[in-house]
């Protein structure tokens, strides 16, 4: 890379636009991508370059930053072409985005069918199926045999996302299965579309989900899925390469959520600080106004810790054991809902899962927090003749704590999702903050059981 990155500088300096566009036309798409990032000072100059077909290729593998960022440098015939060879789903992503006022002056550019097929799709909300869609697919009737619709495919098909799939629909539009091209291959040119279908249809709805369409495109091994309105009429399709951006996008707001701070919708290096702060800053206060219950519960226990300082020394170890064990459970419930492998219907077995896991767990951290107790009386007196006490109550606050981490850090997302929240803001923080106070209440009620009558 580091010799194309030079090759392609010393061009520019000598001016050479046919070698450069010779070089670039030459290039896999990727290898393009990877020269806008190294030098993005030259985005701009690369898509004017390239042929249009290869433009447009790479234009819609940038994340929007760098779109928007190239497409105010780039002349006005360029963004003409750009615009209406762009496919019709990557247009009306790219135009999501866009400031209003923009998207007015670029519509009009387009012409009278590609314009009304833009505003439909962006009709449809932001994060539905519908916005993933394009109307470039080939359908043909059921009446029709073989040999009438590899000639619809050879007409039509040049224009289609993809030909791996024809679609079968009736007069009025209404889609009635799917058909992979090899099945169509592979039987005579008399076979009418009738005979070839199964009825093992899989479609989405235009209003679902994005995140609804990533679960069925997983479990279906598919490259396009068709879509339809309300009254099982085609509307378009949606491919798995839309998809697995899709996907991308949501494991990313997905980790930033989970890391406790709002999703960037930029790249974080190109993310104003102002900005950046902004979007950390809320969670932040909430997670400091919610550790300052801390403060308070100790305060409850104030005369208990007085009279048993050696109970102070352990808080630490408590609450965070607590954090670590809820954050554990809520990061693999929160995957595991992304993934649908859990569904709000089995609460019950997560819950049930996390009793038992939580359980051993804690037994585990209890014993070894014991032992330690028991290991140091050999070398120093820091515990007092009453160790036994102190550990007993150490090691029993452990199970107490990390079974209570385990269950809330796996029930709160349950119970977010079926409030209809986003369950990856129940994050690994806020799990862990409210673990921490409720640790410490969990913890001080055990000491005060068990040391009653002795050192309480």
């Amino acid at each position: 890379m580091e010799q194309l990155v030079e090759d392609i500088e010393l061009l520019i300096e000598n001016g050479n636009d046919r070698k450069l566009k010779k070089l670039l036309d030459g290039l896999h798409i990727s290898e393009v991508e990877q020269l806008v990032d190294e030098m993005p000072e030259h985005a701009a100059l690369f898509i004017e370059t390239l042929s249009i077909n290869r433009a447009v290729n790479v234009f819609r593998i940038l994340d929007f930053p760098t779109q928007e960022r190239i497409f105010k440098k780039l002349s006005a015939k360029k963004i003409k072409e750009l615009i209406t060879a762009l496919p019709p789903d990557d247009r009306t992503a790219f135009f999501s985005d866009l400031h209003g006022d923009v998207v007015k002056k670029l519509i009009i550019l387009l012409s009278p069918e590609d314009r009304k097929e833009t505003l439909s799709l962006m009709g449809y909300e932001e994060d539905s199926v519908g916005r993933l869609m394009t109307p470039d697919y080939v359908a043909v009737n059921k009446d029709w045999d073989v040999s009438k619709v590899l000639s619809h495919i050879r007409r039509y098909g040049k224009n289609s996302e993809t030909i791996d799939v024809i679609y079968i629909i009736d007069e009025s539009g209404v889609l009635l299965d799917d058909v992979r091209i090899r099945e169509i291959l592979l039987v005579k040119p008399e076979t009418k579309m009738s005979e070839l279908m199964d009825n093992r249809l899989i479609a989405l709805h235009a209003n679902d989900p994005q995140e609804h369409a990533i679960n069925i495109f997983k479990m279906n091994n598919r490259v396009a899925l068709p879509v339809v309105d309300s009254a099982n009429i085609l509307l378009g399709i949606v491919t798995v390469d839309d998809i697995l951006w899709i996907a991308q996008e949501e494991f990313s707001e997905d980790i930033q959520k989970i890391g406790g701070t709002e999703a960037l919708d930029e790249p974080y290096l190109d993310m104003p600080l102002l900005k950046l702060v902004k979007k950390r800053v809320g969670w932040l206060v909430i997670l400091f106004i919610g550790e300052m219950l801390t403060a308070t519960a100790m305060g409850f226990f104030e005369n208990q810790i007085a009279k048993a300082v050696v109970l102070a020394l352990f808080v630490p170890l408590i609450i965070s054991s607590g954090g670590n064990s809820g954050s554990q459970a809520s990061t693999l419930i929160i995957q595991a809902m992304a993934l649908g492998e859990v569904t709000i219907a089995d609460w019950w077995r997560v819950m049930r899962r996390e009793l038992l896991s939580g359980l051993l767990l804690g037994l585990t951290l209890g014993i070894i927090g014991f032992l330690r107790i028991y290991a140091w009386t050999f070398f120093t007196n820091i515990y007092g003749p009453h160790w036994f006490l102190v550990g007993l109550t150490v090691s029993l606050a452990l199970i107490g704590v990390v079974l209570w981490g385990s269950l809330s850090g796996s029930m709160l997302p349950i119970l977010l999702k079926k409030l209809g929240a986003d369950p990856a803001t129940s994050s690994a923080p806020f799990v862990a903050t409210l673990v921490d106070v409720t640790g410490l209440v969990i913890y001080f009620s055990i000491a005060v059981l068990v040391m009653r009558g002795v050192l309480l």
